[in-house]
């Protein structure tokens, strides 16, 4: 059973920047994917990056891109997120979700129900 840690939030002014981290353990797979999602109060959850498995593919909701970044360090199953010019609706928990079951390796999973481990989550919140 794969077991993620989110860290790197926090309270940030707007137009801030944060790194979020994500360490993954228990991932027996080879064929694995990390993303990110974010549920902000109300709201679905929601993917705000994710990377294929061949790394060639990559998402990032509009809400957030052209200021965000994903990447990853795989052999240590680790993944980051670096959001800047941090806006008050970027407010959420975000968490790392983890795909460990068959992925073809050029596709971008983007849902809640492509992923089978999640995070606790870790909070961000920005101030206006």
């Amino acid at each position: 059973q794969a077991q993620l840690v989110e860290s790197g939030g926090g309270l940030v002014q707007a137009g801030g920047s944060l790194r979020l981290s994500c360490a993954a353990s228990g991932i027996t797979s080879y064929d694995y994917i990390l993303g990110w999602f974010r549920q902000a109060p109300g709201k679905e959850r929601e993917c705000v990056a994710a990377m294929s498995w061949s790394g060639t593919n990559i998402y990032y909701a509009d809400s957030v891109k052209g200021r965000s970044t994903i990447s990853r360090e795989y052999a240590k199953k680790t993944v980051f997120l670096q959001v800047d010019s941090l806006k008050p609706e970027d407010t959420a928990v975000y968490y790392c979700a983890a795909r460990t079951r068959f992925l073809l390796r050029d596709f971008l999973y983007r849902t809640v129900g492509d992923y089978d481990a999640w995070g606790q989550g870790t909070q961000v919140t920005v101030s206006s």
